[in-house]
């Protein structure tokens, strides 16, 4: 099996977009300290649950957007972007509701519209 690389411009921008959420996803599994400091949680007296419930979010990160990646069709792309731009409005709410109009939350809210709308752009034919 040889690995696969999109020719097209819009599906190589989905297959970008996947790839950074598999590394995000990665770290995610693999550092759950350091990704819950970056996202300003204190992991000081977290119990193992708490690492077990970041690890598994990363799992979960890492298997859909490697499925996209490795299948390269265009529904597994439109079910990617659907899913960053339902964090995206996630996001958002957190924004509006929780006081959350950080610096911080604002770059991560820009990181997943640009990750929402990189494989939907593809799908949708505006690339």
């Amino acid at each position: 099996m040889e690995f696969y690389f999109p020719t097209e411009f819009g599906e190589q921008l989905a297959f970008g977009a996947a790839a950074v959420a598999a590394l995000i996803g990665a770290l995610a599994m693999f550092a759950p300290g350091l990704t819950l400091k970056f996202f300003a949680l204190e992991p000081r007296n977290l119990r193992p649950e708490g690492f077990g419930a970041v690890r598994s979010a990363g799992g979960l990160v890492v298997g859909f957007s490697g499925t996209a990646l490795m299948l390269a069709q265009p529904t597994l792309y439109l079910a990617f972007g659907a899913a960053m731009a339902l964090a995206a409005f996630g996001r958002i709410l957190s924004i509006m509701s929780d006081r959350g109009n950080t610096p911080r939350n604002m770059l991560l809210l820009v990181v997943d519209v640009a990750l929402a709308a990189m494989p939907l752009s593809y799908v949708f034919g505006l690339l």
